[in-house]
């Protein structure tokens, strides 16, 4: 199981005193009470307005982050269209994944309103189709005791999540509490995985932005399709992902993968944390939003184009390798990258432009599986196959959505009864009158006497003997099915709209 060490956010500093994380850590005495109030930030004095504080607009306290460089920061103009036109996406989520997926992907790059950032990541992710599959799942795993193991960790763990957050302060607050709830819930849901300490961020990210309900469906999917394999016990799936890192680096910035190699620094040094939390214990927090949302659309490559980014402007040029001359100043330039670069404007733009795709991420995954087998044997975890971002999901598991299929262009009357089920189709008897008005077979005289005739159900009569001022008897063929045939079949397009709903 993976340990992580410090308290999560860019470079904050550890929270004071030793906290437990517990509910009965609430019901102490007055003195250690007392202590609390003076050692940490996350009293419940603090929280309850006793002292005074100004929180940034991601909900940090401000001077807690030390997220340096200039915020890019949106016009109102501009930020009101990009919300009108996630609503019409959102609204017609199914339509817009399956014609217009390349518009969606630009507008995760440019970056997701922060009003509907939470929502878009449900329905990105695929968390609202598992939602939707699996109603009153989370309230059956939330009631459940849990397996005292892996609570007694979590429980410690709870504190350690971004403390200088407005939702997480506050010991044995609401914050904490669905915490706790969302990771316990995961440990039953996949007990043969349980815990691992770097769930924990992830979780925390996504209750900012979701109740726990959502949050712990966005959690199984990143575990299960962005992930999987990654908080497993013998982390696997994240050793070999280190390998293709340091591969990919050699062909973006070969000035870097030389010293590493030089120094052999394994990958694991540097790259674990970044690629389990996905950056969110990394960058400043308005880079972290950023890198999600193009993470939940693109999916695991644009965690590989950010470390790859991040290890080329740190140790990509001979002068900035003069102050990495061991290994340990080599793992500290990277422990403290510049904040340059790792500025929001900057780094979008680096990750957008680096040509790492999901091809490349795959056949050196395979490269590095079969050394794998050859000098270790087989993996010991059989993670599912990893899903490069939401339309993969969205095609490797369709929800319980209208299909987006025409309905049938003719629509029969209430009374209408099948005669025979091996009916010829409507176009096929047109085309079979069409032959043979063509071949001159057909009689000149007045009338239908030698015409198929289709009926309401569908099924093509041989010709008859009819009275030329009758040609067809209304009781035998519905107005609706004969006279309204072409004007049901130019509503197919509108008919097909209609079976196009999708789900809020």
């Amino acid at each position: 199981m993976a340990k992580s060490s410090g308290e999560n956010g860019p470079r904050a500093p550890a929270a004071g005193g030793s906290l437990s994380g517990t509910r009965e850590s609430l019901a102490q005495g007055p003195d250690a009470a007392t202590a609390d109030e003076l050692s940490s930030l996350g009293s419940d004095s603090e929280a309850n307005g006793f002292a005074e504080r100004r929180i940034d607009k991601f909900g940090f306290i401000v001077g807690s982050q030390g997220a340096e460089g200039a915020l890019e920061e949106v016009p109102l103009e501009v930020l009101r269209q990009r919300e009108s036109k996630w609503l019409d996406m959102l609204n017609n989520w199914d339509k817009w994944m399956a014609k217009k997926h390349k518009k969606i992907r630009l507008r995760c790059q440019k970056g997701i309103p922060p009003s509907l950032r939470g929502r878009a990541w449900q329905y990105l992710s695929g968390g609202k189709v598992k939602l939707q599959q699996n109603p009153g799942k989370f309230d059956e795993l939330d009631m459940s005791p849990g397996d005292p193991k892996w609570l007694d960790v979590i429980e410690r763990d709870l504190h350690r999540q971004f403390p200088f957050h407005e939702m997480f302060v506050s010991r044995g607050g609401h914050g904490q509490q669905d915490l706790f709830r969302v990771l316990k819930a995961y440990t039953l849901y996949r007990p043969e995985e349980g815990y691992c300490q770097a769930q924990a961020p992830i979780a925390a990210v996504l209750l900012m932005h979701m109740p726990a309900e959502q949050a712990f469906w966005c959690l199984v999917q990143v575990c299960e399709k962005y992930l999987p394999g990654y908080y497993s016990e013998k982390l696997e799936a994240i050793q070999l992902d280190g390998e293709i890192l340091f591969s990919l680096l050699q062909k973006v910035s070969p000035v870097a993968h030389k010293h590493l190699s030089r120094q052999k620094i394994d990958p694991l040094l540097y790259m674990t944390e970044w690629f389990m939390c996905a950056f969110a214990r990394t960058l400043p927090w308005s880079s972290v939003l950023r890198v999600w949302d193009m993470f939940f659309c693109e999916g695991v490559k644009i965690i590989f184009r950010v470390g790859l980014v991040l290890l080329k402007h740190a140790l990509g040029s001979p002068e900035k390798l003069k102050a990495c001359q061991g290994q340990y100043e080599t793992i500290e330039q990277l422990r403290s990258l510049s904040p340059k670069i790792m500025q929001e404007a900057f780094l979008v733009q680096e990750v957008i432009e680096l040509p790492v795709t999901e091809r490349q991420i795959e056949r050196e995954h395979l490269i590095q599986l079969r050394r794998w087998q050859e000098t270790r044997g087989e993996l010991e975890c059989r993670s599912p196959p990893r899903m490069h971002g939401a339309k993969a999901i969205l095609d490797a598991e369709p929800g319980p959505r209208p299909a987006l299929q025409p309905s049938p262009s003719i629509r029969l009357p209430p009374n209408a009864t099948l005669v025979n089920s091996k009916a010829k189709p409507y176009k096929q008897v047109q085309k079979e009158q069409k032959r043979t008005k063509t071949s001159g077979q057909l009689d000149k005289s007045p009338g239908l006497s030698q015409a198929t005739v289709v009926t309401a159900s569908g099924d093509a009569c041989p010709p008859q003997d009819v009275p030329p001022k009758d040609p067809v008897s209304q009781d035998s063929v519905p107005q609706d099915s004969t006279q309204n045939l072409a004007y049901h079949h130019s509503q197919e397009s509108l008919t097909s709209q209609e079976s196009e709903d999708t789900y809020l």
